[in-house]
């Protein structure tokens, strides 16, 4: 009995986990992971180069319902614009929101994420991976933290 609760609760939590994914336009697609189209790749001593303030944030210890918002700032240090074209997370119940627009060398931006603790408890890592022009293309950030329990 013990083991069908268990399969049936992973089965759950499995089927809310969708993957989902933020395109620069800002619409939701599944598995979308190309460069926009038009945009030619940049040699990796000219590219964009995307360095984060912190690619890791613990939210501590929340209660089950509660919604974490945290934005992951970062600069672009290379040579070229950055066009951040999509960023997945794991799971459906964290939504990461990026920049329209190009990040100019030298400049600034951030990639918002908004994680919804809803029907989630005990420890939690949640990655955004973030798909952009920049060397490397593909960026992980962490969002972890625990659900307490009621």
């Amino acid at each position: 009995m013990k083991r069908i609760l268990l399969i049936a609760i992973a089965a759950m939590t499995f089927a809310s986990c969708q993957n989902t994914t933020k395109t620069a336009g800002g619409n939701t697609e599944a598995g979308t992971t190309s460069l926009a189209e038009g945009t030619d790749p940049v040699a990796a001593a000219d590219a964009a180069v995307m360095t984060f303030d912190n690619e890791n944030y613990n939210f501590g210890k929340i209660a089950p319902g509660e919604k974490v918002h945290y934005s992951y700032n970062f600069k672009n240090t290379g040579k070229s614009p950055l066009i951040i074209t999509n960023a997945t997370a794991t799971c459906g119940c964290t939504v990461p929101e990026i920049p329209k627009e190009p990040i100019l060398p030298g400049a600034t931006g951030s990639i918002k994420v908004v994680f919804d603790s809803n029907g989630k408890f005990g420890m939690q890592d949640k990655v955004v991976t973030v798909t952009s022009n920049a060397n490397p293309t593909v960026a992980e950030l962490h969002l972890t933290g625990e659900i307490k329990e009621k």
